[in-house]
C-alpha cells in the first residue's frame, strides 16, 4: 500500500468515525457554491441557471447558444456532443478548458456547475489525481462548484469517498465546492447522502439535491417533500428536474409529479437560503422546441422563488 493509500484511509474511517458519532440530526455547514461577484456588489440569493444536457446531441456552443437566448446568465456543464459525452472531463487540458471558459464568457454566461461524470477508477492514486484535474478544470471555467454522481458498485464505494475526501482541501484552495447527488445506488435517497456527506466529514463536501431523481431511483414511490426532511445542512445546490412515471425525467419543469413548492420550503428550512438553481433536463424536441421549453422552464424557476407557485397538494 502507498503512502498516499494509508493515509487517505485513515483520514477517510477517522472522518467516518466522527460522523458517525454526530448522527443524522448533525448540520453540517456547506461551502457557498454561489458564483463569485465583483468586490462591492451584493450576491444573488438564487442563481437560476440550465445545464447543457438538454442539447446533449449536439456541440456545446449550441447549448451556449441557446441557454443565452433564453435569457439565462448561469450554466451548468454537463453532457455534449464529445468523445466522452461531456464538455469538460478529467482528460481536459488547461487548452481546452481555456476555450470553454472564452465560449461562455462570450456569451454573457456564468457556469454556476460541472458534472464530474464517472472519474473514479479501481485504484486509489488514480481516482484522486483524476478528481484534481477536474478541479483544475471546473476552476478553470470559474466555476465554483463540481458535483459528482457517487457510485452504485458496493465493492468501490468506500474508495470512491476517500478519493473525494482527501480532494476536499485541494478543491477549497481552488474556490471549488464539491457535491453529491441522488443518483441511484447507494446515493439514491436523502438519508443515503447524508450517510455519504457526513462519512466524508468536510465542509467543501455537500449535496446537490435533485427532486426528480428522488422519484425516478425509487419508482415513483418516494415523494421528495418527505425526503427532503432528511437532508437538513446538507444542500448547496439544486438541480431542477421533474419525473414522470414511468421513469421519465425529459420533463420541462413546472410539467411534471414534482411538488416543488413544498420542496423549496422544507430545504429552506433545512438551511438552502441561497445558491444554484439548474435545470438539468426538458421535454425533448429539435432546436426551436428546445428553446422554447428553456424560456418555460426559466420561467416557473423565476416564478417558483418569487413565491408565484402553489403546492399541488390538496
Amino acid at each position: 500500500m502507498t503512502a498516499f493509500k494509508e493515509t487517505s484511509r485513515r483520514e477517510f474511517l477517522a472522518r467516518s468515525i466522527a460522523a458517525g458519532a454526530a448522527g443524522l440530526g448533525s448540520r453540517l455547514i456547506a461551502a457557498d457554491t454561489r458564483p463569485s461577484e465583483p468586490e462591492g456588489k451584493r450576491k444573488e440569493i438564487w442563481q437560476i441557471g440550465c445545464y447543457t444536457r438538454p442539447w446533449g446531441g449536439h456541440e456545446y456552443r449550441i447549448a451556449l447558444d441557446a441557454i443565452a437566448e433564453a435569457g439565462f446568465k448561469y450554466v451548468g456543464l454537463m453532457t455534449t456532443k464529445s468523445p466522452t459525452n461531456l464538455i469538460l472531463s478529467s482528460s481536459t487540458t488547461p487548452n481546452e478548458a481555456a476555450r470553454v471558459a472564452e465560449e461562455v464568457k462570450k456569451r454573457g454566461l456564468k457556469v454556476a456547475n460541472v458534472y464530474a461524470g464517472d472519474f473514479f477508477s479501481a485504484d486509489l492514486d488514480a481516482s484522486a489525481k483524476a478528481l484534481r484535474r477536474m478541479i483544475d478544470a471546473s476552476a478553470a471555467v470559474g466555476s465554483p462548484g463540481l458535483m459528482l454522481g457517487g457510485i452504485g458498485d458496493p465493492k468501490h464505494h468506500d474508495d470512491y469517498y476517500r478519493a473525494v475526501a482527501v480532494c476536499c482541501d485541494y478543491a477549497a484552495e481552488k474556490k471549488v465546492g464539491l457535491s453529491v447527488k441522488p443518483h441511484g445506488g447507494l446515493n439514491a435517497t436523502g438519508p443515503q447522502c447524508r450517510k455519504v456527506v457526513e462519512s466524508v466529514g468536510h465542509r467543501n463536501f455537500g449535496l446537490w439535491y435533485d427532486a426528480g431523481n428522488i422519484y425516478y431511483y425509487s419508482d415513483g414511490q418516494l415523494d421528495p417533500v418527505d425526503d427532503a426532511i432528511t437532508v437538513d445542512g446538507l444542500v448547496v445546490g439544486m438541480s431542477v428536474k421533474y419525473y414522470l412515471h414511468p421513469k421519465n425525467v425529459d420533463v420541462t419543469p413546472g410539467t411534471g409529479k414534482v411538488d416543488f413548492a413544498p420542496v423549496m420550503a422544507r430545504l429552506k428550512k433545512g438551511g438552502f437560503t441561497h445558491g444554484p438553481l439548474i435545470i438539468e433536463t426538458l421535454a425533448r424536441g429539435d432546436l426551436p422546441t428546445l428553446l422554447a421549453e428553456a424560456k418555460k422552464a426559466r420561467r416557473f424557476v423565476e416564478d417558483l422563488v418569487a413565491g408565484k407557485i402553489a403546492t399541488t397538494r390538496p
